[in-house]
């Protein structure tokens, strides 16, 4: 029987699924990027990282489509202020297109809802896949870039979308719960992953030294217990204006484009598009050492 991974990666973009390109490409010979953004709890700041992800790559002229598969929790429409009338597993219904869950959300994010207060989806039937493949097959036509914000945790739909990506953004913080459950996932990831491809993203950290610690303690105990170093896609400040734009129900990036952590997100996107790593010095403590140290200097 074919296994459940490889299924979900011809939904959502195996290039062997075409002799030729992805399942999210278009005509063209360039290859649609299918990024997970996954978290092992919630609460780490895991959908606010993919929006603000993607105005980001936006900013670098890029296209970009952002997919809730946090079914049922409509999280993406949370973060933006949003409302839209279908989601994802409307394409099911025949009378859908694709153009029908397609919503052009503000500051530029393109997205497909994962609905609310729906129940969460069963494993999809072979007709099912058949007709989301088709009625997705257009996405890579509108996306350079698909950001794919998945559930938290390990359940069975999390892990199938993370899986079937091409690579992986793991969220976490640097609390000792939030590291445990990192750590779970990245452990059914090593376990089941053919192309192994997960960084991290160290978020509401007070420097660059704290995220380089919680990268160095995971690193360590992955490469001993399951043989796959891990290494930072980027950081993100502790920031007080994330939670004043939370509430307000708009990205940060958009509302407050200087703060901390707008730039760190900026500074990720480039390093993801175009390697490197990244550096945003000024943190809080970074502040303090500055003025303190600078007669010193």
């Amino acid at each position: 029987m074919e296994d459940q991974a490889a299924k979900l990666r011809q939904l959502v973009g195996d290039e062997t699924s075409k002799p030729k390109e992805s399942f999210f490409s278009g005509g063209d010979e360039k290859k649609t990027r299918v990024i997970a953004v996954t978290s092992g709890k919630g609460g780490v700041g895991k959908t606010n990282l993919t929006v603000n992800l993607a105005i980001a790559f936006g900013l670098l002229s890029q296209r970009v489509l952002v997919i809730d598969a946090d079914l049922g929790m409509a999280n993406v429409d949370v973060v933006l202020g949003s409302l839209s009338k279908y989601h994802l597993l409307h394409l099911l219904d025949p009378d859908i297109k694709l153009s029908d869950v397609l919503i052009k959300g503000p500051y530029g994010v393109n997205y497909i809802s994962g609905g609310s207060g729906i129940e969460k989806a069963k494993e999809f039937t072979a007709d099912e896949r058949s007709v989301l493949m088709d009625k997705l097959s257009g996405c890579g036509d509108i996306a350079d870039i698909i950001l794919v914000d998945t559930g938290a945790g390990l359940g069975k739909n999390v892990m199938d979308f993370i899986l079937a990506a091409d690579e992986v953004l793991l969220v976490t913080t640097p609390e000792p719960t939030a590291l445990t459950d990192a750590y779970a996932v990245m452990k059914a990831y090593s376990m089941r992953a053919e192309n192994k491809n997960i960084r991290l993203v160290v978020n509401r950290v007070y420097d660059e030294s704290e995220s380089e610690d919680v990268v160095i303690k995971l690193n360590q105990t992955s490469k001993k217990f399951l043989n796959m170093p891990v290494t930072a896609a980027g950081y993100i400040f502790e920031d007080r204006k994330v939670a004043a734009a939370v509430r307000k129900q708009k990205p940060f990036l958009a509302i407050e484009p200087d703060s901390l952590a707008s730039r760190c997100v900026k500074a990720m996107a480039e390093s993801l598009l175009y390697g490197g790593e990244m550096h945003i010095k000024q943190g809080w403590r970074g502040f303090l050492n500055q003025i303190f140290n600078f007669s010193g200097k």
